[in-house]
């Protein structure tokens, strides 16, 4: 289906969110500008497990179905997940050095997992490129997917289960302080716009996949 429009508004949508966290919502307290970043730091990071969880979820089916249509959706949010893990590994040591006084600390557990997430899913982009039979191609990524995807629930328990840097999560927790109600819904609409972004970054390099696929078939056909 065409959705003419999903870019421009994706598009539209980050600058907006950006633009109010940046001039329209309080400093935080103790960070101060610096945790402005948040804004940026955390929707990327919903966004690329996001990504990498659809990837699991459409190679899971793909072994079962063998739709070859599943296996470019999941190649397609594969290569966008490590575009926003690539913002979140870049946007954590910026926020961290003002406030950790370090860019990065080999021992949290949180930061080397997330690492170790984006070199699973950029290895997944080299074994597609590797692999010549379509598939065997389609068969390895998707067992490789499903994989890397397990180090999601991981990565978000390890505050609970490690001595880490990071926090433990306050947004949506009654038991815990949470953020004023003008960083909340800062924070709702950066999640909202980067999911559009999401939406359509995977849009685009779908309709690019199948159309790559189509025009593989009709060189071997001729």
């Amino acid at each position: 289906m065409k959705i003419p429009w999903l870019p421009s508004i994706a598009a539209l949508a980050v600058v907006g969110a950006v633009i109010r966290a940046a001039f329209f919502t309080p400093l935080e307290a103790k960070q101060g500008a610096a945790q402005k970043i948040f804004y940026i730091h955390v929707p990327a990071a919903w966004v690329a497990f996001l990504a990498f969880g659809l990837v699991a979820i459409a190679s899971a089916i793909y072994l079962w179905l063998r739709d070859p249509r599943l296996d470019q959706f999941a190649e397609s949010s594969a290569e966008v997940g490590v575009v926003f893990t690539t913002v979140v590994l870049i946007t954590g040591p910026i926020w961290a050095k003002p406030i950790w006084g370090t860019y990065w600390a080999w021992w949290d557990v949180r930061l080397v997992s997330t690492l170790f997430l984006w070199f699973i899913y950029v290895a997944y982009i080299v074994l597609r490129g590797a692999v010549e039979s379509p598939d065997m191609r389609a068969r390895y990524s998707a067992v490789l997917g499903i994989l890397g995807a397990l180090l999601i629930p991981f990565i978000h328990l390890s505050v609970y289960l490690f001595a880490t840097m990071h926090p433990r999560p306050i947004v949506g927790k009654p038991s815990a302080p949470s953020l004023p109600n003008e960083m909340l819904l800062t924070l709702f609409i950066s999640l909202i716009s980067f999911t559009l972004l999401y939406l359509a970054f995977v849009r685009a390099r779908y309709r690019y996949a199948v159309e790559r696929d189509a025009m593989i078939l009709r060189r071997e056909d001729a």
